[in-house]
């Protein structure tokens, strides 16, 4: 392990007087005050004769008055004389309370652990807590890295040290997600200050490639300035409202198009007009469901007597299950596992059903896009779900195992190259050597057409993918 390797360094650099461990902090200080009414009152009282005094155990928990309305003028807890006005818990007299209150990190620092015995009014966490803790996954945007995921491990081994848990760490696994994009506009007002438009507000001009090169106000028909692609946010007024995609084409598009426009962990430039394309997928997912039914009942499929042609659905459909539960389940690259059902619908959708079997094997291919589709569009699925005949509701299936014998394919697709140029494809067994591609390769009539009459330099095979002849 890395953390055994580090110890053994560092014991043979100290055995040869030639260095040792050290703990080097690089935590800064953590003003945790903040001077308004909201978050945790910091339970301190000022005494002019005894100084900082704790509020007694006794007396805890400070709260907040609930009568107590801001006038937007600094903390209204200042200007609460019933909050303030309080006695010395060291020597009775007349002392202070503190106003400042605790910056909301120091909240989120520590909620999932409450979580896990927030029933318990006795203590702050009880036994639970080391059933439930860590968390599994964490998932949480750039801006967390330096503050929040900071602060909360800080605060673990805070709770570590005083018995309250017995975990190091609070998060045992971290996906970062990137940040959502849109096109920024602004304009300059009388006073100097920036203005910021929405993107429904502005009316672009594009140069014959689509590129936006200006902008105009819709309210005044005046010149806007685009500042290009940036960070959704309130303040530059670029957030864009996914009600409306839903009331166009519906709550699964607006899910099926983020989570397929990029991985969770890079950027997505938000685009309108890729939801059209997650629009048009969906409807083709339904009719392809629904003209299948009409075929009538399907038999039940006969694993051990199928055709080659069925064996080769089987195989992508089983391969697509293997990836999509990798993809959604460990990898968390949902863009890929629906990408990957995509292709299994179109091989699908070519597959000619001439046999009951036939049918049997389609209607197991489209189970398996309902299934895996699921967590990601959860409307549709659930009715097509009941379309292909099943009375139980969608949420209550429990995932598809994938079909190891469905995988051994007794023959398979080759592609064959000429310089790194695509020229053929051959169908090999699958447990083909090395030196059978090769002369497969060699036969195929388009190939032989490149290497004819050429020195064969050499010729690389990358098992059950391709072959590559060098000339």
């Amino acid at each position: 392990k890395f953390s055994e390797a580090v110890d053994a360094i560092a014991e043979d650099l100290k055995a040869k007087d030639l260095g040792d461990k050290q703990v080097q902090w690089r935590l800064r200080d953590w003003g945790i005050s903040r001077q308004r009414y909201w978050g945790c009152p910091i339970p301190i009282i000022h005494c002019d004769d005894c100084g900082e005094v704790p509020v007694p155990d006794t007396d805890l928990p400070v709260v907040l008055p609930e009568d107590c309305v801001p006038d937007g003028h600094g903390s209204p807890l200042k200007k609460l004389d019933e909050f303030i006005n309080c006695s010395c818990p060291k020597c009775g007299k007349a002392a202070r309370r503190e106003t400042d209150t605790m910056d909301t990190f120091v909240d989120s620092s520590w909620y999932y652990a409450r979580y896990c015995s927030q029933d318990n009014d006795a203590a702050m966490v009880d036994e639970r807590l080391n059933y439930w803790m860590p968390v599994d996954q964490y998932i949480g945007g750039i801006e967390h890295a330096i503050l929040h995921l900071l602060y909360s491990r800080f605060w673990s081994k805070v709770m570590r040290d005083l018995g309250q848990a017995q975990y190091d760490e609070p998060f045992s696994h971290l996906l970062t997600q990137g940040m959502v994009l849109n096109h920024i506009f602004s304009r300059r007002n009388d006073k100097g200050g920036i203005e910021y438009y929405a993107p429904d507000e502005v009316e672009l001009k594009t140069d014959d490639s689509g590129h936006i090169i200006g902008a105009s106000s819709v309210a005044d028909g005046q010149v806007v300035d685009y500042q290009g692609i940036g960070t959704m946010s309130k303040s530059k007024r670029n957030g864009i409202d996914p009600q409306s995609l839903i009331e166009t084409y519906g709550a699964d598009t607006a899910r099926l198009f983020t989570m397929f426009a990029a991985p969770p962990e890079q950027t997505l430039e938000w685009s309108d007009t890729g939801a059209e394309g997650s629009y048009r997928f969906l409807k083709r997912l339904w009719k392809q469901v629904f003209d299948f039914t009409q075929s009538g009942s399907v038999d039940e499929l006969d694993k051990s007597n199928l055709t080659e042609a069925q064996s080769a659905l089987r195989y992508k459909t089983h391969q697509t299950l293997s990836k999509a539960t990798d993809d959604i389940g460990r990898r968390f690259t949902f863009n890929t596992a629906i990408a990957a059902n995509m292709e299994l619908l179109n091989e699908v959708s070519r597959f000619n059903i001439q046999h009951e079997q036939d049918k049997a094997v389609v209607q197991e291919a489209l189970e398996i896009v309902v299934l895996t589709l699921s967590p990601i569009v959860p409307h549709i699925c659930h009715t097509l779900w009941h379309a292909l005949g099943h009375e139980t509701a969608l949420v209550d299936e429990s995932w598809p195992q994938v079909d190891a014998r469905a995988l051994e394919l007794s023959s398979l697709e080759m592609v064959v190259q000429v310089n790194g140029k695509v020229r053929g494809k051959i169908q090999v067994a699958a447990d083909a050597d090395q030196a059978t591609c090769e002369q497969a390769a060699r036969a195929n009539d388009n190939v032989h057409r490149f290497i004819d009459g050429k020195d064969v330099r050499k010729i690389i095979v990358v098992p059950k993918k391709l072959v590559n002849i060098v000339v």
